[in-house]
């Protein structure tokens, strides 16, 4: 019997990152799946006012910081909450204001420096462990990601791959579907139906295979999203829902049949389903709370032994 540990959309949180390399020792895992979405979406300035003073605005509150310690503990706010600190003054702040090119390039500087961190503490972790993050890089993340994953000792990049969890074939991707977002790895429906094939066809035992794909299948439950005005506001106050995962996968999931779907993708999607004799898992995401929720799955020979869903 094989147990993985799943979890997906950590949006560059360092606590639930943390919470992710424990999870294999915590839960008794195998292997540690990890779905797309691992890096974070903005970049927090610390204006420096001088001394030791700073002003800080997080979430439209202002903090005026006057100590190393008030410093030290805003700083690990931000990142527990995915976004990236970054130390300033007022006279780049107004560069910045009137140049975009140069804030996209801090961002993604700050964005790899921390996904350098997570692959450092993670060779360092699980160093005797036996175990592996199998890692698909989601639409949210630059493909400058993929170099610096591939620098790594335990976590394998396994985008577009067929991969061996202890005797099970898994099949991952993190491309979405078309977002309102114009995300950095999204495609239409029949691209996708042709990255999903292109896996398909290397598997030996398609019925025993794991499907880690980031988006999940549509109007499965588990890809329930609120509804978007032409503003892209949410349609009544975020209680309108539509069906937006991929139709692609849907049809390849009808027609293959394997033994368990991960997803991830639509945070507020979190449940199971069944499509088919196949298990469908999104465990969703509450990463700027710092809550790591996951899935944890007891493979056995062509069927599942046990499944839940984890909160931690």
């Amino acid at each position: 019997m094989t147990t993985i540990f799943f979890a997906t959309d950590i949006h560059g949180s360092d606590i639930c990152w943390s919470k992710f390399l424990n999870a294999g020792k915590f839960y008794g895992a195998d292997q540690l799946v990890l779905g797309g979405d691992m890096t974070g979406k903005a970049v927090i300035p610390f204006i420096h006012e001088g001394g030791q003073n700073y002003r800080v605005t997080l979430l439209e509150q202002v903090f005026n910081i006057t100590n190393e310690e008030e410093l030290t503990d805003l700083k690990k706010r931000v990142r527990s909450r995915g976004y990236y600190p970054y130390m300033t003054n007022p006279d780049e702040i107004t560069e910045l204001e009137k140049d975009p090119d140069k804030v996209s390039k801090i961002f993604l500087q700050e964005v790899l420096k921390v996904v350098q961190q997570w692959m450092d503490l993670a060779d360092k972790k699980l160093e005797g462990t036996g175990m592996k993050v199998f890692c698909s890089p989601g639409n949210d993340d630059m493909d400058e990601v993929d170099d610096i994953i591939r620098s790594s000792k335990h976590v394998l990049l396994v985008e577009g791959k067929v991969s061996s969890l202890d005797g099970h074939e898994m099949i991952a991707s993190g491309w979405s579907n078309i977002t309102p977002w114009a995300t950095h790895r999204e495609e239409n429906e029949d691209q996708l139906a042709v990255r999903y094939e292109a896996m398909i066809s290397q598997l030996k035992d398609p019925r025993n295979s794991i499907f880690n794909i980031h988006v999940p299948p549509y109007k499965s439950g588990l890809d329930e999203a609120p509804e978007l005005d032409k503003d892209l506001r949410p349609v009544l106050a975020g209680n309108s829902m539509i069906p937006v995962g991929s139709k692609a996968l849907r049809a390849a999931i009808e027609k293959v049949q394997p033994l368990v779907t991960l997803h991830g993708h639509i945070h507020e999607g979190r449940g199971s389903t069944r499509i088919g004799k196949t298990l469908c898992i999104n465990p969703g995401s509450m990463y700027e709370q710092g809550t790591l929720l996951g899935a944890i799955v007891k493979l056995g020979k062509n069927k599942i032994e046990n499944y839940v869903l984890t909160t931690g």
